[in-house]
């Protein structure tokens, strides 16, 4: 089944103070924040590029790459650190608002070329010219891998949505991304909690979530606490919220 590229999002925006209080979302854009969990930090650094990183994190990535191949130990494929293996559908009916970025060489196993011995059964390799530790033959006979049943999928079967979150209810998330279910006691103590003293003051506002916005939202969950804020109160946002 195709997933959404873009998901809608409401906002609730004291313009006094511009910043966002909350969000109101649905199913689909909680299950995408979710899936954010599952992210290699490998992926994490292609996706916003090492100059986008905080910290330390994009050097550690550009020192690997740049790691002459005689400090690499010959049984290491680069690409397992550059590039892990990542589907942006890593649970069933997830919006995909993140570029699908896949390894350019996915990553084979190997087994011992000599079959019939059961010690050999027990070893892989990632390269085709490892040596079995308990033969000593060649290991270049590839092995197939198989995918672990998908849990979400099955745990949601009865409802026959996928994801990870219920989608019965609308989900509150604060400027921090914290999610929580939607109740108007909920959002009238988040008012009291916010110091709101101008209630003239809070606008609602619509916008599209697309992959520009779900890769400005993964760095700002990165680097700061007021991602909605940062993303769509920025100057470059500011048409997003024009009237």
């Amino acid at each position: 089944m195709a997933t959404a590229t873009t998901v809608s999002l409401k906002l609730l925006i004291d313009s006094k103070g511009q910043r966002v209080l909350y969000a109101e979302a649905g199913k689909d854009f909680v299950d995408f924040l979710f899936n954010l969990l599952l992210l290699p930090v490998g992926t994490i650094i292609r996706l916003l590029t090492k100059q986008g990183m905080v910290g330390c994190l994009g050097n550690l990535y550009q020192s690997v790459e740049n790691l002459g191949d005689a400090y690499i130990q010959p049984t290491t494929n680069r690409d397992t650190l550059l590039k892990p293996t990542y589907s942006s559908n890593l649970a069933t009916n997830v919006p995909l608002l993140l570029p699908n970025i896949q390894s350019s060489t996915p990553q084979q196993l190997y087994r011992c070329s000599y079959q019939y011995n059961t010690n050999c059964r027990s070893y892989y390799a990632n390269d085709p010219k490892s040596t079995c530790p308990s033969c000593n033959n060649v290991m270049n006979s590839p092995a197939t891998f198989v995918n672990p049943p998908n849990k979400v999928s099955i745990a949601s079967s009865a409802a026959n949505e996928g994801g990870y979150v219920k989608g019965v209810v609308t989900y509150t998330i604060l400027d921090d991304l914290t999610v929580t279910p939607m109740s108007t006691i909920s959002s009238i103590t988040m008012l009291n909690k916010f110091n709101v003293k101008q209630v003239d003051a809070l606008e609602e506002k619509v916008v599209d979530v697309s992959m520009n916005e779900g890769v400005e939202l993964l760095k700002a969950s990165l680097q700061s606490k007021t991602a909605f804020t940062d993303v769509f109160l920025s100057q470059k946002a500011g048409k997003k919220l024009s009237k």
